[in-house]
């Protein structure tokens, strides 16, 4: 009781910024929890989505990155750990051998695939606290915001 009334305080007090950071807060633990299951950060489900639904598009790191929104370093972190785990492997270009092009493989593929299953599932979880027409009006406001004006700067998690 006493954590509700603390966060209603809070709630009242704090401004917009503030919400929008604890209701990521309380998403992303959420997400991280659910995906700690499967062996891999909430960075590594991102990069084998991506490399999952990239019907024969061949990214390489550096493409792959600014896609993302992953500065190289933490990029080349999630993919040293991904690769370690079996879940992709990364091609040299034929052409300019300090280019390599992370491929997801089959194990990882499959990985994904129950892992985004369990992450939509988490989801389903926050959504069942709104209506579909609520749920609309979230996510066309956090979409607007989102693309804002200006440089985005960090990763996207």
């Amino acid at each position: 009781m006493e954590e509700q009334q603390l966060i209603s305080a809070c709630v009242e007090k704090w401004d917009f910024n503030w919400l929008l950071h604890r209701a990521a807060q309380r998403v992303g633990a959420a997400f991280a929890d659910e995906i700690a299951k499967f062996g891999i950060s909430l960075r590594g489900q991102l990069i084998l989505q991506a490399l999952a639904n990239e019907e024969e598009v061949q990214r390489t790191q550096l493409k792959l990155g600014a896609m993302l929104g992953l500065d190289k370093t933490t990029l080349t972190s999630e993919l040293d750990k991904l690769e370690r785990l079996g879940l992709i492997m990364r091609v040299p270009d034929p052409k300019d051998r300090r280019v390599r092009t992370p491929v997801i493989t089959d194990a990882g593929q499959e990985l994904q695939k129950q892992a985004g299953d369990a992450l939509a599932e988490v989801e389903r979880g926050f959504h069942a606290r709104f209506s579909a027409e609520e749920m609309t009006v979230i996510r066309k406001a956090l979409s607007d915001l989102a693309r804002g004006e200006g440089p985005m700067h960090g990763s996207c998690i």
